[in-house]
């Protein structure tokens, strides 16, 4: 098997090993998604639809749907689309007059059912013209040029390593994520361990649901494949593929690492990580990420 660089998935069908863990990158092996977020995404929020009036009120907004939330993890457009929602709801910014984008068509583009990525959106904007989508495209585009400026040689959290060269050998490991494949690619070559994985697969490739879905199905017992994520989207791709769950939680990722690599990968492998030990694990990260924002209490 080898890295992903394209809509080649055929490197995933044969399976090396009789065990399987799907691996999220930005927030979980690389301590990427604070920046990312506060030092690319927002910034290019406000100044593409400018919002500079309520600039506060779009970070605290932004950072709670991206960052502190049961958001946390998801496709940008996602997650974009619910921040203008919440955004367009809070008083102040209402009080404000500035006009937040009534979103119609990237509604319309979430809601289509095809894969969200740049790729889609660049087809989308070429058949139809919209000068939203258009819009839209330009933003997405801008961020991935600044997180290619902010966010170089980020190294991976502290454990993450071990546990990748743990796990080589005895699962086959895949990288499970909606970020861009460009910046995967480059982030693991940087840091090399691209080397520990079989395949990258970044949003061109789908959700992370169809990736477990693509990776495992009919090809391990459900009790021996494992997602390891930072956000609500992980655990609910594991749970929509029979698979097991292990947090890395958010702000205590070193801590998860630790727990991961002298506990819950032997209990995977030994087949007591199942039950009482996952579901006290995912309670704890629960905790963490709130459903709704703290203005509305």
């Amino acid at each position: 098997m080898q890295n992903i660089e394209s809509l080649d998935v055929t490197p995933i069908a044969v399976p090396g090993h009789d065990s399987f863990v799907g691996i999220d990158s930005d927030g979980c092996v690389f301590d990427t998604m604070e920046i990312k977020q506060k030092e690319c995404f927002h910034p290019e929020i406000v100044r593409h639809w400018h919002l500079e009036a309520v600039e506060p009120y779009v970070r605290e907004t932004a950072e709670f749907v991206n960052l502190y939330s049961r958001g946390r993890g998801r496709n940008r457009f996602l997650c974009l689309l619910e921040m203008f929602d919440l955004l367009r709801a809070r008083r102040e910014v209402r009080d404000s007059g500035v006009q937040v984008p009534a979103c119609d068509a990237l509604r319309r583009f979430v809601d289509s059912g095809i894969v969200l990525g740049n790729p889609a959106l660049e087809t989308a904007v070429a058949a139809t013209g919209d000068p939203e989508l258009a819009s839209l495209l330009q933003w997405s585009l801008a961020v991935n040029e600044r997180v290619a400026e902010k966010v170089p040689h980020i190294a991976p959290f502290n454990g993450a390593r071990r546990a990748l060269e743990r796990m080589q050998g005895t699962s086959d490991v895949i990288v499970v994520s909606q970020t861009p494949c460009e910046a995967l690619l480059r982030e693991w070559r940087e840091n090399r361990i691209d080397a520990f994985v079989s395949v990258i697969a970044g949003q061109e490739l789908g959700t992370k649901t169809e990736h477990l879905a693509l990776a495992t199905g009919g090809r391990y017992a459900p009790h021996r494949v494992l997602m390891i994520g930072d956000a609500p989207g992980d655990h609910r791709a594991a749970v929509e593929n029979g698979a097991c769950f292990y947090p890395i939680n958010p702000t205590r990722e070193e801590t998860s690492w630790e727990r991961f690599c002298t506990e819950a990968y032997d209990r995977f492998l030994a087949g007591t990580y199942a039950g009482e030990y996952e579901n006290a694990c995912i309670a704890e990260f629960e905790a963490l990420l709130p459903e709704a924002p703290p203005w509305k209490d």
